[in-house]
């Protein structure tokens, strides 16, 4: 139903038919989604190339650019992991770590 006039000329709002109600709920819910997705702050990782599991891990790691021929050791991708989340260098983007 759409608001009725009461006296005086007040209108009073009713229930509204529900396809209009969600539309309203669907809007609200949206607005609230951006503004938390432009608060979040966000990082991926992930090799330059391909794990290397039969190396040994050398204590090292770099931030680098998609290589196919990078190697890293899951020891090192983990060492740059959690130096990321103890101290965070980067945000809202996806970078790739290789051994140093």
């Amino acid at each position: 139903m759409l608001p009725r006039p009461l006296a005086g000329g007040v209108e009073r709002a009713q229930e509204a038919p529900a396809e209009r109600g969600q539309g309203v709920l669907d809007t609200a819910f949206r607005a609230r989604a951006r503004a938390c997705a432009l608060a979040l702050d966000w990082v991926v990782l992930s090799p330059a190339g391909d794990f290397d599991h039969e190396g040994e891990p050398s204590g090292g790691y770099a931030l680098a650019p998609a290589d196919a021929d990078s190697r890293i050791t899951p020891g090192d991708f983990a060492h740059a992991l959690l130096d990321e989340v103890g101290v965070p260098t980067l945000h809202r983007t996806h970078t790739g770590v290789s051994a140093a």
